[in-house]
């Protein structure tokens, strides 16, 4: 996902797709323990989406307490 893309979603949907992401994570963490994935990179991806999820989450935190 781009960035112009998280940029329009809003905080709701943001803290949603964040909670998602972390439970397919741990659905994927869970299955490659028993089984290994046929593409273990996607875990990786997965862990990086919700850094850029969070990562504008936390930003829109910090222009709104600058503007109050």
């Amino acid at each position: 996902m781009k960035s112009s893309e998280l940029k329009e979603l809003s905080l709701k949907e943001l803290e949603e797709r964040i909670d998602n992401e972390r439970s397919f994570l741990t659905k994927l963490k869970l299955n490659h323990a028993i089984s290994p994935l046929d593409n273990p990179i996607k875990i990786r991806g997965i862990r990086r989406n919700i850094a850029r999820f969070a990562t504008e989450l936390k930003n829109r935190q910090l222009t709104e307490n600058k503007e109050n």
